[in-house]
């Protein structure tokens, strides 16, 4: 009877612990009530300096959240991306996708340093980076989550896994995809991710091809609006103004909400890698339309996915470190 007492909480225990996190290390886990005893007031912290920052700077939220996504995709949500160059170490912040795009370090600095007034050396940058992503979701209008928290903070970066593994806009639909199956992240996740691009702005050389040359044919592509099209090419010439900024979401900019979908349908998705979801895959385009008419659907994947994103590979138990510092290692 002992025996099979023993047997049952074993497997209470996986069913029940289980879904939090898909660690290397099958017996640390990701809880939401992680720093219950040790930090109790971490997420109102967290909350009080993004709100802050939010309120200022409304794109802030979108910043931070694609902060987390750079952060997760190249060697799991570790707080990697926040590293500068220093000894061995080369910095993600400049790899392609990071480079002048990359922001929102100097937020989580702020969060950071206030977290350790109140408990130091206890909460992770993995993990700050994380419930910023979540707050800055919610302030903008969007969905809330619990988030499991226990992650640490690498020792090092990786320069070639920003490079590599982080979805480019002008990927294939099939590389893409690819690049989410690789973290563990299915053709769901990736449409429901990608409406995220409801808030936040691109740069014009994310998308110029779109505008002059899609094909090699010295042509736009045939699947965005061509009004748009033409207004878009007022402000992104052939060849300067790379930096122009340009909001993903044209209805709604500010508001997390799922008018991004709707936009996709009337062919006004901003870069190639928002359109293809709608026209190269049976699947995506089918989910995209089902957010593009259910906002309350899309929210509840979206969270959904990003507890999935946030359970990527993390540090757990006596692996990585606790940082003082988000921009460098402890010495």
């Amino acid at each position: 009877m002992m025996v099979n007492s023993i047997n049952f909480f074993l497997l209470f225990s996986l069913l029940v612990f289980a879904p939090f996190c898909h660690c290397e290390n099958k017996g640390d886990f990701l809880y939401p009530q992680f720093y219950d005893g040790s930090c109790p007031r971490v997420e109102e912290i967290v909350k009080s300096v993004v709100s802050k920052a939010v309120a200022k700077e409304p794109r802030m939220a979108a910043s931070l959240l694609r902060l987390h996504f750079h952060d997760c995709f190249v060697k799991g949500c570790d707080a990697s991306v926040l590293l500068d160059s220093s000894g061995t170490i080369i910095s993600e912040k400049r790899s392609n996708p990071n480079r002048n795009s990359a922001r929102g370090f100097e937020v989580i600095e702020e969060i950071k340093s206030a977290v350790e007034k109140e408990c130091p050396h206890t909460v992770s940058c993995a993990d700050i980076l994380t419930l910023a992503a979540r707050d800055s979701t919610v302030l903008t209008g969007g969905p809330y989550w619990d988030v499991p928290l226990g992650r640490r903070d690498s020792l090092g970066a990786s320069i070639s896994g920003s490079n590599n593994n982080i979805p480019a806009p002008n990927n294939t639909f099939q590389t893409i995809l690819t690049k989410f199956k690789l973290k563990g992240l299915n053709i769901v996740d990736l449409v429901a991710l990608s409406g995220s691009h409801t808030i936040g702005d691109s740069r014009c050389t994310s998308f110029r091809q779109r505008l002059y040359n899609q094909t090699g044919n010295g042509k736009s592509d045939f699947t965005l609006d061509q009004n748009y099209a033409a207004q878009l090419r007022t402000r992104c010439p052939r060849s300067g103004g790379d930096q122009n900024l340009f909001v993903l979401d044209f209805v709604t900019p500010v508001k997390f909400d799922n008018n991004y979908y709707k936009n996709l349908l009337a062919n006004k998705g901003l870069l190639s890698s928002d359109e293809i979801l709608l026209t190269k895959n049976k699947v995506s385009a089918d989910l995209v339309k089902t957010y593009a008419a259910r906002n309350d659907i899309f929210f509840e994947q979206f969270a959904k996915s990003m507890v999935k994103m946030g359970n990527i590979t993390p540090l757990t138990g006596s692996r990585g470190e606790i940082r003082k510092h988000c921009r460098k290692v402890n010495t």
